[in-house]
């Protein structure tokens, strides 16, 4: 019998909004490097077995160039990017990708992943693969369920029946129990934690989901006929997937479908849902329990988790903390009420207050930019462009822009004059004036823009040529 071909499904969505000042609506938890030198989508790709590639990877607008980089660093250039309109929940984005698998190959299976969870045991991972593989083969619709490990208020349960070896049958999904409810199914050892991750024929799903929620499946068919294609992205069409109503896979399908089936996973699996959640994934740097990152000194600490993105940060005296210091906010918090970080960033929102949305560092598809300094009427930038890259033909109503090259060739085009600029080279752009700045050369260029004018907004650029297709 040939090795059924798994198409990995991973979900790139989410904000990370308990992991703030670290996950941004920007730069959320999925794209950072929180347990090693990989970001947890990197992370998600690497861990798969090495017979499954090529996967399907599910995103928003915003995050689409961010994504093709980090999937290009880790050689997984040829997978495929489906941006989603707008977020509608995990059942449409599957739908989509059951559509674009089975567009390729009709016996296509889906092993449906977030990009924001950690699983260190890759053996055991794998071999729960397996044997969803092997369930998904008798046309089941498989989840994944955590052996628990305590009694835990914030996961949905599943309860199993005692009916197989590799894989048993699902009898009922239940939701976040109360406490002394969720020590009651940990005693009994019939309930597993819901993960979110799924393994099934494309087809199978498909025609579930055509049984259950026919309304998503057509709006999803019709996204996905007047799909385009966007440089590395495929882009449904846009009216047709709004029209979609917002629905998880489990409400959609699994809760009502009779070919439900569980495998259990015992890998050391967590959902980083808040920063104790982080601090207990991540090996303690000192006899105290404490996990440091960064420059830390401490004294009489223990039980904190320390992460210094910018400057030293040292504590005497202190327990059971976070320590989130960022170039731009820092964040102190009880580690028993890290998951309440979310008020913050409400309050942020509230406020209209950029730093709910933006790291001081801002990743763009030409490269990125750091605002190192900023005051009523001026604004300066260190900026990075990757060689062969361009930003946009543009221009700014309430600006002027001074820019000085740091290392690398600039090629710079202000109305229609175009000169190359080296290192200790420097131009102004007055405002009103249409420009645009190129790398032509090998190496990176790297430069210094100081801004000044009334409004230094980003909003402030009209556009009138863009190779990556933004307004």
């Amino acid at each position: 019998m040939d090795q059924p071909v798994i198409t990995p499904v991973v979900l790139c969505g989410g904000s990370g909004t308990r992991l703030w000042p670290l996950s941004r609506t920007y730069t959320p938890k999925q794209f950072l490097p929180l347990t090693s030198s990989y970001s947890m989508l990197q992370e998600t790709v690497l861990r798969l077995p090495k017979t499954i590639n090529q996967g399907i990877f599910i995103c928003n607008e915003e995050h689409r160039f961010m994504l093709a980089e980090q999937l290009r660093k880790i050689d997984a250039n040829n997978s495929t990017i489906l941006l989603e309109p707008e977020g509608r929940n995990t059942a449409p984005a599957v739908a989509l990708a059951a559509l674009q698998a089975m567009k390729d190959n009709p016996h296509a299976m889906l092993l449906v992943l977030a990009a924001d969870h950690v699983i260190s045991d890759h053996g055991a991972f794998h071999q729960a693969i397996e044997h969803a593989t092997a369930a998904a083969l008798q046309d089941k619709l498989t989840t994944f369920g955590i052996v628990p490990d305590k009694p835990e208020t914030g996961y949905g349960y599943i309860q199993h029946g005692n009916d197989g070896e590799q894989f048993h049958s699902v009898k009922q999904f239940v939701e976040k129990p109360a406490l002394d409810v969720a020590k009651q199914y940990v005693a009994s050892g019939d309930y597993l934690w819901n993960s979110g991750m799924f393994l099934f024929k494309a087809s199978c799903f498909i025609d579930e989901l055509e049984k259950y929620c026919p309304e998503i499946l057509v709006a999803c068919q019709q996204a996905f006929s007047g799909a385009e294609q966007d440089l590395d992205f495929i882009r449904p069409e846009k009216s047709a997937f709004l029209s979609c109503v917002s629905e998880s896979i489990d409400y959609a399908v699994m809760e009502k479908t009779s070919n439900a089936a569980v495998v259990p996973l015992n890998a050391g699996w967590s959902d980083v849902g808040s920063y104790g959640a982080l601090a207990d994934v991540l090996d303690k740097s000192d006899e105290k329990s404490n996990v440091f990152v960064g420059d830390v000194l401490t004294h009489e600490t223990s039980e904190c988790y320390i992460n210094s993105q910018h400057k030293l940060v040292a504590t005497v005296g202190v327990e059971n903390l976070v320590i989130v210091d960022t170039p731009d906010a820092v964040l102190v918090a009880n580690k028993d009420k890290a998951q309440d970080v979310k008020a913050i960033v409400e309050q942020l929102k509230q406020q209209s207050r950029s730093e709910v949305s933006f790291q001081r560092e801002v990743y763009r598809p030409w490269g990125k930019y750091d605002s190192i300094d900023m005051g009523e009427r001026f604004q300066v930038k260190r900026i990075t462009v990757k060689p062969g890259a361009k930003l946009s033909v543009q221009m700014h109503h309430h600006r002027a822009e001074h820019w000085i090259v740091v290392s690398g060739t600039a090629k710079v085009t202000i109305g229609e004059t175009t000169s190359l600029l080296s290192e200790n080279m420097s131009t102004y752009i007055p405002i009103g004036e249409v420009h645009a700045l190129e790398n032509p050369g090998k190496l990176p260029l790297e430069m210094i823009e100081v801004q000044s004018g009334s409004y230094l907004g980003e909003d402030d650029i009209v556009r009138f040529e863009d190779r990556y297709g933004r307004s």
